[in-house]
């Protein structure tokens, strides 16, 4: 049962990350075709910066959970690898409790956030108009499972700091 668990919530995550990829080349298609049309002398879409905006939004809540699991993020480790490797431990297991809050905080903010949008009937002005809800729909799910990486860092399944590939330094 917990594999078959596991199994689909890696399915879920993957596509995520393909969805976030295929948004991302959305985005750059519009931009290159408002460009173009711009190059022309024709009048581009006028809803080319609203979606590209939303585009970056989902492209970053999508991908973030994967990125969380490769350790693909941006880390500050300097004080961490030279602490001894008990004080590592705890203090590697207070972020992770950090970041799990953090994370479903913005996951619950942002489900309250999107009912306040679907109960009200906001609209987010822009260029075009778009339902304020579409601003919140990916945080819940999105957060959360960034929470399940970090949980997953905090029961032990891997570490942040544990790298096995040398890291950029200045």
């Amino acid at each position: 049962m917990l594999r078959a668990i596991g199994r689909a919530y890696h399915l879920l995550l993957t596509g995520c990350v393909a969805l976030a990829a295929l948004l991302l080349l959305t985005g750059i298609a519009l931009v290159v075709v408002d460009v173009v049309t711009r190059a022309s002398g024709l009048r581009p879409p006028g809803y080319t910066v609203a979606f590209v905006e939303y585009i970056l939004l989902y492209f970053t809540l999508l991908s973030a959970p994967w990125l969380v699991r490769i350790k693909g993020h941006v880390l500050t480790d300097m004080l961490v690898v030279r602490m001894p490797a008990t004080l590592r431990l705890v203090c590697a297991k207070a972020v992770y409790l950090v970041c799990i809050a953090v994370s479903l905080v913005f996951a619950v903010q942002g489900w309250l956030l999107f009912q306040e949008g679907l109960r009200f009937g906001y609209v987010d002005e822009r260029s075009v108009d778009i339902p304020y809800w579409a601003l919140y729909v990916l945080f819940p799910l999105c957060f959360s499972m960034i929470a399940v990486e970090f949980a997953r860092y905090l029961l032990g399944f891997d570490s942040l700091y544990d790298r096995d590939k040398p890291v950029e330094a200045i």
